[in-house]
């Protein structure tokens, strides 16, 4: 597959919004085919069609790729010897082609205006046809004159040749063939002097040297009109694959950007780990399919990991749903798996975000007893964003009463635990366990019945980490204060 040249591979976005995860999915696997097979991967901004720019997509396509740890060795930011990097940046070499094709008799100047245009299409539409009728094929150097005389501005159409078939062999997808009667003759060369992708893209994959295209299977119906293209330049045409969109979590089709899940800044501000986004992307529309002494599946692995075994031609030609279950399971094992110290710099901005000042000793004290309750770095505002508050109020005692409990009982367990917990000669949470938990018996309660009261004082919420290893990271003086407060409560006002 890559004796005849050096494997150089690209990915090539268009900044017109937010990052698309299927856009990072065809990143990262064009990334992984390069360093499978020592090559370069190189960063290409389409930005030629300039209506449909948005300002601020250049940055975020860049924060995106860095965030899932995606480098490319040739790029907008870093250089390289085949740049400008920027397609804006490259319109006199376009321009230097398309001319190239004229001159050739490989495409022809048309002058149509978009109202004839339209007029044009809904005539073929009457045949079952759509587009363009190829009438500029065969203007007179009068009519050209003539139109150029009136002020048109003329595009340059690429003249498909009209007889004959056109094969592409797709990695993924094996030949893919179509009769070039069925091809349009596209725009190569807007009016306002800008390539189209077309153009565009054939031109720099060529000066840019890339031996291979992994793009999205959206593009599919291109590969044809680019065999072509490059047919006429007297190019190679680098060997090409289309990877299979990611299909929606439910419902049919694909995910669209207004899914859940669908740009890559859901999951860089929602509490993700790069390394488990990649790590699932890695088996949408291919699977690392390595497994381990036992002869179980390998579910957790690096992109490096994956790079030693990607193979291109194991990509699946159809699409995969996106399953935000099995991710969030995956980023939960991530968040498991890390060292206390590592995962405390994740957590500790969430919940600085959510006004908390947070003391790093006790965060790390705390990941212990929390990390299994956390699928994203979020969670740990709502699981333990109490441990940081200098005061718990609560102000219902509802909230301290448990169900089939009394107000009486409530206080009760209230006042036990708080002089029980005073006097213990250590803080502990084997000691508190041993001073608490009879004492549910002779209150004739469950154990959520005379816990859950205690739980409330303290955290102020219903459910929390560990009792008794939550206890002990607050600390005596706090825990005593809590209760009291709550005890303070349930005497002051009354329930019914």
């Amino acid at each position: 597959m890559t004796e005849s040249r050096p494997v150089r591979v690209r990915f090539a976005p268009s900044p017109t919004g937010d990052m698309h995860i299927g856009g990072v999915r065809t990143a990262m696997f064009n990334w992984l085919f390069a360093r499978r097979h020592g090559g370069k991967f190189i960063l290409r901004i389409e930005d030629t069609d300039q209506e449909r720019f948005k300002e601020g997509s250049l940055d975020g396509i860049l924060e995106g790729l860095k965030w899932v740890g995606l480098e490319w060795d040739e790029g907008p930011d870093v250089g390289g010897p085949y740049g400008p990097y920027i397609q804006s940046q490259r319109v006199e070499l376009y321009q230097q082609w398309a001319q190239w094709l004229l001159d050739h008799d490989k495409a022809y100047k048309a002058y149509e205006t978009p109202d004839e245009l339209e007029l044009i299409d809904k005539t073929l539409q009457r045949t079952g046809k759509r587009g363009y009728d190829r009438r500029g094929r065969h203007l007179s150097d009068a009519d050209r004159a003539r139109y150029e005389a009136e002020g048109r501005k003329p595009v340059v159409r690429f003249k498909i040749p009209l007889e004959g078939d056109t094969v592409v062999n797709d990695l993924v997808r094996g030949p893919i063939s179509v009769k070039n009667e069925q091809l349009a003759d596209l725009v190569l060369l807007k009016s306002d002097g800008f390539p189209t992708y077309h153009l565009a893209n054939v031109v720099d994959d060529h000066f840019m040297e890339i031996s291979h295209i992994l793009r999205a299977e959206e593009w599919i119906s291109t590969a044809p009109i680019h065999k072509l293209l490059y047919d006429a330049f007297g190019w190679e045409m680098p060997q090409i694959a289309h990877v299979p969109v990611i299909l929606k979590q439910s419902g049919k089709g694909k995910m669209s950007k207004r899914d859940e899940g669908a740009a890559i800044s859901y999951f860089i501000n929602g509490g993700y780990i790069p390394e488990a986004v990649v790590n699932y992307l890695c088996n949408v529309g291919w699977s690392y399919n390595q497994f381990d002494a036992e002869g179980k599946e390998i579910q957790i692995f690096s992109k490096e990991d994956a790079a030693k075994v990607f193979d291109v031609t194991r990509v699946t030609p159809t699409g995969t749903k996106f399953d935000l279950v099995k991710l969030n399971w995956l980023n939960g094992e991530y968040i498991r798996r890390m060292e206390p110290i590592k995962l405390a710099k994740y957590l500790r901005p969430y919940l600085q975000e959510a006004g908390y000042e947070v003391n790093v000793d006790v965060l790390i004290k705390l990941i212990p007893i929390v990390r299994e309750r956390l699928k994203t770095l979020k969670d740990i505002v709502q699981v333990a964003g109490f441990m940081f508050k200098e005061t718990i109020t609560v102000d219902n005692p509802e909230l301290l009463i448990p169900k089939k409990a009394t107000a009486e009982q409530t206080l009760q367990v209230l006042q036990i635990a708080h002089d029980l917990l005073a006097g213990l000669p250590e803080f502990t949470v084997h000691a508190m366990e041993e001073a608490l938990r009879p004492q549910a018996e002779k209150l004739g309660l469950n154990a959520g019945q005379f816990f859950s009261p205690i739980r409330a004082a303290v955290t102020g919420q219903t459910v929390s980490p560990p009792l008794f290893e939550t206890l002990e990271i607050i600390g005596r003086e706090v825990t005593l204060e809590r209760l009291k407060n709550a005890i303070a409560l349930m005497e002051t006002q009354q329930v019914k």
